[in-house]
């Protein structure tokens, strides 16, 4: 009787190992993390993509001669089949700055540092004119201001003030914070957000009918205040290409746009000139780079592991965060991959998106193109090739784990792949949910599409700012996150299993959101 007892307990020990994610051997980890910290090339790659790129806001000039570059610089790393790909068509546009002054001249003269609004028009060369203060609330408001701003410089209402903050700069993730977010969130989630979209579509027409009333008014430019000391942020306006050439706008730092605003509302008068080029293009289209290393299995081969980040930025700086450093750490942990000789199970394409700013343009493109046909709403041949999308898009903290989206499948991959790279701080996995970037293209079709766990640094400051630079850049953190990543992805494209998809996919696929 024991024999028979020992023998059913060795074929369940037998079956549960059958069952068993499996991780890559030591000796692996070891040529991993030997080549992303001895013979790093990120420094290299950080100062490409942001210094020698420079600004790539979707469908620009710049964005377009960006894609090329960096399609040459993927094929010097040794990658196969480097190329520019359509996603998606652009209403917008192209749009290019070329020309930026702005200085208050009365009561006195102080020149500000600012940032044209993306897709907003030109001056007519050097202009000079008198500044008012509007404030329109509703619709009503607009005729209080009828006939009265032509040829003058409109100063929008104050929306934020400053205040002094006592906590530091830049941060790291807690051990308490980690070991919360361990915490499965669907135990004490409260029911699904609701979003008040009366609101937002009244204040997108009231917006609408302001900025129609100004050009009809003709005024010189439009100022408003984001940013603080002394760094404006990035913001669009609404545009489609055809369009009449819309007003120009400009944003100062609140600290510059209050001064003028309060002075303007005690009565006194204040004057700017203003001297703003931009260039429109008629580019509707926003395209992705790829490359890929194939995979080598007969059987596995057409199965994809995709990395990404976003490629485009906004205008006012070189995207070093946002999201230069994602497109840095996919494009080392490529190298590292590459430079190894180790040949794949399964594909690893790299994918850097077009137009995340805007939408999600690119990852919602190639999802359209490679994984599932929303208009007939069925999946195409590459969605049951996809094994896994990792991607990065939160600055250039070290990960510290990954969202894994409520995937309940995924634990025990990661936590099989997760061994040998906990020594550099990856070591939380949490079922929750993270929102704002391109892998919600993919888990809205169901599949296993994951954001990583970042240290914040100095992240909230920065990004959409003109100083988003490559002094934003941690480049340690930024090389732990390249060896992270190769180690994850080589582990993902030689697992003999691989990570499901969420139960009831695709056909659960949610019809697209059509806004009224």
């Amino acid at each position: 009787m024991k024999k028979n007892i020992f023998l059913l307990m060795a074929l369940l020990m037998a079956n549960a190992a059958s069952f068993a994610q499996t991780c890559l051997p030591n000796d692996i980890a070891y040529r991993v993390k030997n080549e992303g910290f001895a013979n790093s090339k990120v420094e290299e790659i950080a100062q490409f993509m942001t210094d020698d790129l420079g600004p790539r806001l979707a469908a620009s000039q710049l964005k377009l001669r960006s894609e090329q570059m960096v399609v040459d610089k993927l094929a010097e790393l040794g990658l196969t089949n480097p190329r520019v790909e359509f996603a998606s068509e652009f209403t917008k546009g192209g749009w290019d700055n070329q020309m930026n002054y702005v200085a208050m001249t009365e009561p006195y003269y102080c020149s500000f540092a600012a940032n044209p609004k993306a897709w907003s028009g030109s001056t007519d060369g050097l202009v000079s004119g008198e500044c008012v203060l509007v404030d329109i609330q509703s619709k009503a408001d607009i005729e209080k201001y009828r006939g009265k701003l032509n040829g003058k410089i409109v100063v929008m209402p104050a929306t934020q003030t400053y205040e002094m903050k006592f906590t530091p700069l830049a941060t790291r993730i807690s051990e308490e914070e980690l070991a919360e977010m361990e915490k499965d969130p669907r135990a004490t989630s409260s029911s699904r957000r609701r979003f008040p979209m009366g609101n937002w579509q009244s204040s997108r027409e009231l917006q609408a009918a302001i900025s129609n009333f100004l050009k009809e008014e003709n005024v010189l430019a439009i100022v408003s205040g984001s940013g603080t000391f002394n760094v404006p942020h990035s913001r669009g306006v609404q545009y489609k290409v055809g369009e009449p050439e819309p007003t120009p706008e400009i944003i100062l730092t609140i600290e510059n746009h209050g001064r003028m605003a309060r002075m303007l509302a005690k009565g006194e008068k204040v004057s700017m000139e203003l001297n703003i080029k931009n260039v429109f293009t008629d580019n509707q289209r926003i395209n992705n780079v790829i490359a890929e290393i194939p995979g080598t299995d007969p059987k596995l081969k057409n199965e994809i592991i995709l990395l990404g980040g976003h490629l485009d930025s906004w205008h006012g700086s070189t995207g070093a965060a946002d999201n230069a450093s994602g497109c840095i750490v996919m494009m080392e942990a490529m190298r590292i991959i590459k430079a190894l000789g180790i040949q794949p199970k399964r594909t690893i394409r790299i994918a850097l998106w077009g137009g995340e700013e805007q939408g999600l343009y690119g990852s919602k493109g190639y999802a359209d193109s490679y994984l599932y046909d929303t208009k007939k709403r069925k999946p195409l041949a590459g969605y049951n090739n996809f094994a896994l999308y990792l991607n990065m898009d939160n600055g250039s903290g070290r990960f510290r784990g990954i969202y894994l989206e409520e995937n309940d499948q995924a634990v025990p991959f990661f936590e099989a792949w997760k061994k040998p790279i906990e020594s550099l701080g990856f070591t939380t996995l949490t079922l929750r949910k993270t929102s704002g970037t391109d892998h919600m293209s993919f888990t809205r079709l169901g599949l296993p599409a994951y954001q990583f766990i970042q240290d914040e640094l100095e992240y909230d400051r920065t990004y959409h700012t003109v100083m988003d630079t490559y002094e934003r850049l941690s480049l340690s953190d930024l090389r732990t996150d390249a060896v992270i990543v190769a180690w994850l992805a080589l582990n993902a494209a030689m697992d003999s299993e691989r990570i499901p998809f969420l139960p009831g996919y695709p056909e659960n696929i949610p019809a697209p959101f059509v806004r009224r």
